[in-house]
């Protein structure tokens, strides 16, 4: 009589996949592989989805390796009103400052973009919604006067959802003009701006710097304006057309100058610098 031999499975356990190391895309659903997706600078291959990331992956993508030298990074948020709702304004700082690795929503600095040295700022959308509070503000100010001081071009990537910061009141408003300022002067100079907006660029940051570039990027189908579509549909009471505050719909109507894709943006940037000299 014969007998079936058994499986082996003594002695042998069953792998599992290690967590975070797939991302499903939000534009087709795929699911990509991680290295894969930080290869392709963040962009499904599938569907051209264009993630949101982070400041420090910005510089990765856009400078050369290592040229980025930070300038005021020791400044900080303060609580000049006290905020307090769920979270206090101080526990939601340091909420986010754990987070995102940064001490505010932005970055600026000095470094090497294709073969230009160029001032570089960046806002971070991980961080209270990437709004403008007076770091931000602060910081974006200086950066301008700075490329100003060293005759540089001027490069900003804006990536802001949350517009002013409602923490600081009246002094977040305030930044909206003192940006605005600094970059009439710089425009007086004869420096190239590039401002290029991702998704989401709006409120307060969108009224202001960002708008204001010599030449106006955006990528695909990044949400960009100033109140948002359900907002503005609420307010007048009427329906919104297709693609309403995408990228597509502002180059469309002559709001901005181009959409370019993340992974051209070097090219782009370092083509229209080389063209204002």
């Amino acid at each position: 009589m014969s007998v079936a031999a058994e499986p082996i499975t003594s002695g042998l356990k069953k792998k599992s996949v290690p967590a975070g190391l797939w991302t499903k895309c939000p534009g087709c659903e795929h699911v990509i592989f991680n290295k894969a997706l930080r290869d392709n600078f963040s962009v499904c291959q599938k569907c051209n989805y264009h993630f949101i990331v982070g400041a420090q992956e910005r510089i990765q993508q856009l400078l050369v390796p290592k040229s980025f030298k930070e300038i005021n990074a020791d400044l900080t948020s303060q609580d000049p009103l006290h905020f307090e709702a769920v979270k206090s304004y101080l526990e939601k700082l340091k909420q986010d400052q754990k987070k995102t690795g940064l001490k505010d929503a932005c970055l600026t600095g000095e470094g090497t973009l294709g073969t230009r040295q160029v001032a570089f700022g960046v806002t971070d959308s991980r961080f209270i919604m990437g709004s403008m509070g007076s770091v931000v503000g602060e910081k974006i100010t200086r950066l301008v006067e700075y490329a100003l001081d060293k005759k540089l071009p001027l490069v900003i990537i804006s990536g802001s959802g949350g517009g002013a910061r409602m923490y600081e009141g009246a002094l977040s408003l305030m930044q909206m003009a003192k940006t605005s300022a600094a970059l009439t002067r710089y425009n007086k100079s004869h420096y190239p701006y590039i401002s290029v907006l991702t998704n989401p660029t709006m409120g307060g940051v969108m009224a202001s710097f960002s708008s204001l570039g010599d030449v106006i990027i955006a990528e695909p189908r990044a949400l960009i304006g100033f109140a948002g579509p359900r907002v503005i549909e609420q307010t007048i009471r009427q329906k919104l057309p297709p693609n309403f505050q995408t990228s597509e719909f502002l180059l469309d109507h002559g709001m901005i100058d181009l959409v370019v894709d993340r992974r051209e943006l070097i090219n782009t940037i370092s083509l229209l610098i080389d063209y204002f000299d």
